[in-house]
Parts: C-alpha cells; sequence; structure tokens
C-alpha cells in the first residue's frame, strides 16, 4: 500500500534503510549541520543524508549569501562524504520553498516504498504546526527530532505545545529507531544530539567583526567565504 494513506507509523511494513533529509538556509553551513547528519546516520541507521539548501524560505529572513554560494559551500563541505549529498530542488527557486512540496518530490522519484526521514530540531518541531499543510508532512516521510542530549527532554516541551501537535506526538511516537526501517513514512522518533554551540548567525557576526571561523566550519568553506567576500572577510 503506499504511503500516502498512511494514518500512522504502523502500516505499509518495508524493510529498506531510510534516507534523512535535512533542509536549511545553510548560511554558511557549518561544522553543527555536519554533525547533526552523522548523529541522524548513525542513530537512525540511514543510507544516506541529502542536505537541501533552501531558496526563499517562508519562515525566516532572506539569506545573506545567494542561493548559488550556499549551494557551492555545501557542495564544497560534503565533498568526499559520500553518504551526504546536496539537493538544489529548493536553492534556485525564486518563489517561496515548502517543505511539504520537497517531499512530494522526493516520494514521486523515490516510490511508495523508500523511508524517509525529515530532520528537525526541537525548536523547529514545537512549531511544525505554524508550517504550511504540516499534517500532511506525515503522509509523505518520518519525522526525526533531534533533542539536545543532557537538555530538557522534548517530552517536557510537548506538554506545552500546540494541542493539535500534541495529538500527532503522542499518536506517532515511535519507541526505537527500528521503526522508520519499518515502514515509509508516519512515525515521530526522537534521538539524543551532542549539544553544540554552533550558529551560523554567529558566525556570521564574528566575519563580519574580522574575527575567526577557524573550526566552526570546514575549512573548505572557510577559504570560499574569504575568496568570494561573504559576510566580509573571515
Amino acid at each position: 500500500m503506499c504511503c500516502l494513506t498512511c494514518a500512522g507509523w504502523r502500516c505499509d511494513p518495508v524493510s529498506t534503510s531510510p534516507i534523512g533529509i535535512l533542509g536549511g538556509t545553510f548560511d554558511p553551513i557549518h561544522n553543527g549541520h555536519l554533525r547533526i547528519a552523522q548523529e541522524a546516520l548513525e542513530q537512525c541507521g540511514m543510507a544516506q543524508v541529502r542536505f537541501v539548501p533552501s531558496g526563499t524560505p517562508p519562515h525566516r529572513p532572506t539569506p545573506s549569501a545567494p542561493a548559488k554560494s550556499r549551494w557551492e559551500m555545501v557542495r564544497l563541505a560534503l565533498n568526499g562524504h559520500s553518504d551526504f549529498l546536496v539537493d538544489v530542488r529548493e536553492v534556485f527557486r525564486t518563489d517561496p520553498c515548502y517543505t511539504v512540496d520537497t517531499l512530494a518530490g522526493l516520494r514521486a522519484e523515490l516510490g511508495p516504498q523508500q523511508p524517509l526521514c525529515l530532520i528537525l530540531g526541537g525548536d523547529a518541531f514545537l512549531q511544525l504546526h505554524t508550517w504550511h499543510e504540516w499534517k500532511r508532512l506525515f503522509e509523505l516521510a518520518h519525522i526525526v527530532v533531534l533533542q539536545r542530549a543532557g537538555g530538557p527532554p522534548l517530552g517536557n516541551a510537548m506538554l506545552k505545545a500546540d494541542a493539535a501537535l500534541q495529538a500527532e506526538y503522542q499518536t506517532r511516537l515511535a519507541p526505537g529507531a527500528g521503526a522508520l526501517h519499518e515502514t515509509p513514512c508516519g512515525a515521530i522518533f526522537v534521538a539524543d544530539m551532542p549539544a553544540l554551540e554552533i550558529s551560523s548567525t554567529d558566525i556570521r557576526r564574528r566575519c563580519a567583526e574580522g574575527k575567526s571561523a577557524r573550526f566552526l566550519v570546514p575549512d573548505v568553506v572557510t577559504n570560499y567565504i574569504n575568496t568570494h567576500e561573504l559576510y566580509r572577510q573571515c
């Protein structure tokens, strides 16, 4: 049965490794993004993680760097990592890019039985109910929520979350990562993420102030930022 009919994660049994989807402006991509992808890859047994740089994000300010530059930085950062891929379906679009449309496109390309996992941080997940056609996301993919190890459990924050989101969380919460392999879509899995205090905002600020971003971004990204004078010299 096609996963578009899924009401929850206990349906359409399959047996294949999921593909992770990590979206963002990547303005610029940094080591925290790479670590998030690696944690998701390992904890969830993913076959690969696809980085999807956004073009015109509906919920965020316009990126500082041009689309081509952000794509190039992601491409350079992922070079040599065979299980990390860059997906350009959003980055060169000038109209708003909705996650539900991206997932629908991936689902059409990869077929109804391939497990897909949308990777989100805890803060983003708590705002999921504000996203365009957010309930349809569960018909297209699983959602892997990364919470900071040693921090407050996501379940605590869910007590104050939107009622509709709470209902989906309670219904779809998976007991383990195995559920992500057994069905193509519909589950919510919470994974622990080591606390890494790295942000693109801070990196842009450091660059503007003439400070180094060494060890915060891959060296090839630092070189690209300097060569193209992005965010001023880094």
